[in-house]
């Protein structure tokens, strides 16, 4: 058995039980730390819940990573930053749950983490794909700035799209499984293992999370700590794979593997500017609440949306294999976006969709658990 091979295995090992064991030791303590989760008229929980799975996460996720690291006796410099990034994201995640901080404070937070990641890592979006159909398009001056934008926004896409028990953390999941995929494909051995540890991490915490016929509802919640890191995750390990010269992936392609809570975050924060209100203005506007007020069960919202992402992602990853222009990607992505926005700019028509869609599709027997 190679090297690389049992570390990867001790690694995914090591993420699921550290993980697992953290969340199930806090999880008592979380009322007296005061890391939980108060229902209220927005949220669909109907009890108080911890909020320490990220915490348990990124436990989980350093321990996974460290056989690697001792191994070599080193830590990659792209690694450094992106562990420099997820400490200060963490700190202000947990703040956040215990204080509910002022969405300016998580942005400022965001950005230092993002400016980490490319001072200390040199982790940087230096060229976005020929997007207009001739030679790859440079990013030039625009770099920095450019990857702390991606950054700080994949991190609220995911964070917005925190509202049904275990779909940020399945989302997650599928977006790191095909990027792993990519990496694998890519011969970027390094980067499959740095994605394998926290998909095991994830897997832990989903086992506490995700609701099931023996589990009727999240023990944890994963919190803005967690959502912050795995926006965090997904982002790095989008530039790792797409810019680099040794493992090239068209970065044409990243948005398509995180595309339901990017579309989502997208069309919510245009449709809130155009009502002059706040980006960050908490409503019951997105898709996993227009589809529970549906009468589609949580479960089935998981589940669904899980497999939509995943079919959105692999379908652009072939399509691009069959030789479709990176141009007529762009193209479709943004058609994604404004057919999104389109149709759940009326519930109506999203309740009308639902009812037509479970005439044909048997919806009770998608889901294990209401």
């Amino acid at each position: 058995m190679s090297e690389t091979l049992v570390a990867t295995v001790l690694g995914v090992s090591l993420a699921f039980v550290v993980t697992f064991c953290i969340a199930t030791l806090l999880a008592p303590n979380a009322k007296r730390l005061r890391l939980v989760d108060v229902p209220n008229g927005r949220k669909d929980h109907a009890v108080s819940t911890p909020v320490v799975g990220g915490i348990a996460i990124f436990a989980g996720v350093g321990a996974g990573l460290a056989p690697a690291m001792i191994a070599l006796w080193d830590v990659p410099s792209n690694l450094l930053g992106f562990g420099m990034a997820a400490v200060i994201v963490m700190i202000s995640g947990v703040l956040d749950d215990v204080y509910d901080l002022r969405w300016y404070f998580r942005l400022a937070a965001q950005t230092a983490a993002a400016l980490v990641m490319v001072s200390v890592g040199d982790v940087r979006i230096e060229h976005v794909g020929a997007l207009f159909g001739l030679a790859d398009v440079s990013s030039g001056p625009l770099s920095v700035p450019l990857t702390v934008f991606a950054t700080v926004g994949m991190i609220n896409a995911l964070n917005m799209i925190d509202g049904v028990d275990g779909l940020a953390g399945s989302l997650s999941t599928s977006a790191l499984l095909m990027l792993l995929a990519a990496a694998v494909y890519a011969g970027n051995e390094t980067l499959a293992y740095a994605l394998a540890v926290p998909i095991a991490a994830i897997a832990a915490f989903l086992c506490l999370n995700l609701r099931s016929p023996w589990q009727k509802r999240a023990r944890v919640f994963m919190g803005n700590s967690g959502s912050a890191l795995l926006g965090l995750l997904i982002a790095w390990a989008m530039f790792q794979l797409t810019q680099s010269p040794a493992h090239p992936v068209t970065p044409v392609l990243a948005p398509f593997f995180l595309a339901v809570p990017l579309v989502d975050c997208i069309a919510l924060i245009v449709r809130r500017l155009a009502k002059r209100k706040s980006p960050f203005h908490a409503d019951r506007e997105h898709v996993h609440h227009l589809l529970l007020d549906a009468g589609v069960r949580p479960s089935t919202v998981v589940l669904f949306l899980s497999l939509l992402s995943l079919v959105i992602g692999l379908s652009a990853a072939m399509a691009f294999r069959a030789g479709v222009a990176e141009p007529v990607l762009v193209s479709v992505f943004l058609g994604l976006m404004v057919s999104y926005a389109w149709f759940t700019n009326s519930r109506r028509r999203v309740a009308s969709a639902v009812g037509r869609l479970a005439e044909v599709v048997p919806w009770r027997v998608l889901a294990l658990a209401p």
